[in-house]
């Protein structure tokens, strides 16, 4: 059952975030630094807090009693995971928006679900699944095939792009909805798009840096309610600091770009629907926040591990590529593209039944060793 839940809240999680960018195309008249930082405000420093309030008793005096280097690396990986964010555009400058975006989502993918396995097969810690016991195990090998498949739909899914710009013969749109110039420089744009995909990882590291906190919030609420588990809330204590690291990245851009584009005059502008456009920012910056909401009630299932980053992932890019489907983004283009884009959203969904197999499986095997355990121990 909490293979199941985990993989559930994941997919609310993937859901969205691949949809979290739809209200903004409804604001008008604004430049793309203006309303973005309007709904990162919501994102990463309003909705944190308050999800922390509604759900975590005295989380303020859990992160007042914090070590300094807990909430150090937290907010330090939060401005790295920030400065991966920004360093996307630069990877589909250079690379056009299909090979950009699957270099990087697919090295995002692999550095955070397999980085800190590795770091704790040097510096273990109990309750952290390895990479060592991962190569070993079936349940490690099943996530870590899946892992595999789901690059795999990324590369497909980046293959069908490719051919949709072509027969399309439009300007390229990025992610955030904003056309791009794409100036083909190979090497650069590999450059950039390794540096944007290992830092977008650093939200995962940014999550295993402040679990100190998230357990801090698990052991008190346990401790109120013996028996009913793990909590389903930890990790909103941690998104308080490692969003403030978000929120400093992406703060100082926009305000760069607002002085550079003279769009201060956006936030007051009445020439544009100022209300609505506030609304709609509101609405995307929430419904961004609400994907690391619902990550962390599939990670209480699931564990920190790789396969809460995989499931992640791979839900994101398959809601999101559902969305262009489904917004007739890929009306005009060839049957033989249509078949390819079909066949990548195919891969990804076959990757997450992998990682869902290869939790049950790590389910069963901790099961089987409690059994051991209490066995071993009521003979003695």
């Amino acid at each position: 059952m909490n293979v199941i839940l985990g993989v559930i809240f994941h997919f609310l999680g993937g859901f969205a975030s691949g949809s979290f960018y739809i209200p903004y195309k409804k604001v008008k008249g604004w430049s793309w630094e203006s309303y973005w930082i309007v709904g990162g405000l919501f994102s990463w420093l309003i909705v944190p807090p308050i999800a922390a309030w509604l759900t975590i008793p005295g989380f303020t005096e859990m992160i007042s009693g914090a070590a300094g280097t807990t909430l150090g690396y937290t907010f330090l990986f939060g401005v790295l995971w920030g400065i991966g964010g920004l360093t996307y555009g630069l990877g589909v400058r250079y690379l056009g928006v299909s090979l950009g975006s699957s270099i990087i989502l697919g090295l995002c993918m692999v550095f955070g679900a397999l980085i800190p396995a590795i770091y704790y097969d040097f510096f273990p810690k109990a309750g952290k699944d390895t990479f060592s016991e991962m190569i070993s195990s079936q349940w490690g090998l099943t996530i870590m095939a899946g892992l595999l498949l789901c690059v795999v739909g990324i590369v497909i899914s980046g293959k069908a792009g490719m051919m949709k710009e072509k027969q399309l013969c439009a300007a390229p749109v990025d992610p955030h909805g904003t056309e791009v110039k794409t100036e083909y420089k190979f090497g650069l744009g590999m450059f950039v798009s390794i540096i944007s995909g290992v830092l977008s990882a650093c939200f995962n590291f940014g999550l295993e840096a402040g679990q100190d906190l998230a357990n801090v919030a698990n052991e008190a609420w346990k401790a109120a309610n013996p028996g009913d588990g793990e909590f389903l809330y930890r990790n909103n204590v941690i998104y308080v600091v490692l969003l403030w690291g978000g929120l400093t990245t992406n703060f100082i851009w926009c305000m760069i770009l607002n002085a550079r584009n003279k769009s201060f005059g956006d936030y007051t502008n009445k020439k544009t629907p100022l209300f609505k456009n506030y609304l709609f920012s509101a609405i995307a910056g929430t419904a961004w926040f609400l994907q690391f909401f619902f990550y962390g009630m599939g990670e209480s299932k699931l564990g920190n591990g790789p396969s809460s980053w995989i499931l992640h992932m791979a839900f994101i890019i398959l809601v999101a590529n559902m969305w262009g489907l489904v917004l007739k983004e890929w009306k005009g283009v060839s049957k033989q593209t249509k078949t390819i884009i079909a066949a990548g959203i195919a891969t990804i969904i076959l990757s997450v039944l992998l990682v869902g197999r290869g939790n049950k499986f790590h389910e069963d095997s901790k099961n089987e060793k409690a059994v051991t355990y209490v066995s071993s121990n009521s003979k003695l």
